[in-house]
């Protein structure tokens, strides 16, 4: 019942994977051009043939002046660095050493096994069945030959039956405890997340979810003793 369990609770993980939260960042908005002061009338006008207008190093800077904020507004302001922590768990070690991870396995599968000895009985009461009919069957009737097979007929449909109900119920109580479990592993990662500044803490599953992460990223080893601790309070 282990590996169905793993299977199923790799999944759920996949699907479900444990992204806790994400900050936001918006570009702050750029200042207004600023427009340039109007020149007076004076240099403005053009200058004559017979007096050119010289440009005086003041008149150079006032030109210069004019025209610089408005290409200094234009430009987009830089964007602060982003500060993101953002690490990941392997979801196979973390799922294996979690203490309500093991409790819940055991109870589960102290509940197959259950289903397993009335599964066994109904192959056996069935069986035996069988065989004693086979055993007296040569010194029947033709009448009561035919009620005999008719019974063991219904007897085989009616354990048919009772085992796809057991498998069922094996069924339903596998899902109940993946999501009992699943559930709270992932408030406590989140608020585990959320304590310590992270911004996205991904799920690295068998399938291959995380083709390649850093070692200094992996905070498994942490996550796992913070389940723990918490399972135990």
């Amino acid at each position: 019942m282990k590996n169905p369990l793993q299977t199923a609770l790799n999944a759920v993980l996949l699907v479900a994977v444990a992204v806790l939260f994400f900050l936001h960042f918006r570009a702050p908005q750029g200042a207004t051009p600023a427009t340039p002061a109007p020149l007076a009338a004076a240099d403005a006008a053009p200058a004559t043939a017979d007096a050119p207008a010289a440009e005086t190093p003041a008149d150079t800077a006032v030109a210069a002046t004019a025209s610089a904020p408005a290409e200094t507004a234009a430009a987009p302001l830089p964007l602060a660095p982003a500060t993101e922590k953002i690490a990941y768990v392997e979801s196979g070690r973390m799922l294996d050493g979690y203490q309500g991870m093991k409790d819940a396995r055991r109870a589960f599968e102290g509940k197959a096994r259950g289903w397993e000895r009335q599964n066994a009985a109904l192959v056996s009461a069935f069986r035996t069945a069988v065989e004693d009919y086979q055993k007296k069957a040569p010194a029947m009737t033709p009448e009561l030959r035919a009620t005999s097979e008719a019974r063991l007929q219904q007897m085989q449909q009616e354990s048919g039956q009772q085992q796809e109900k057991l498998a069922r119920q094996a069924q339903e109580e596998e899902a109940k405890l993946t999501q009992t479990v699943l559930g709270s592993v992932n408030k406590k990662v989140e608020a585990y997340g959320k304590a310590r500044g992270y911004t996205l803490i991904l799920i690295a599953a068998p399938s291959g979810t995380i083709a390649y992460g850093r070692k200094d990223l992996d905070i498994t080893g942490p996550v796992l003793a913070y389940l723990n601790q918490q399972y135990r309070k």
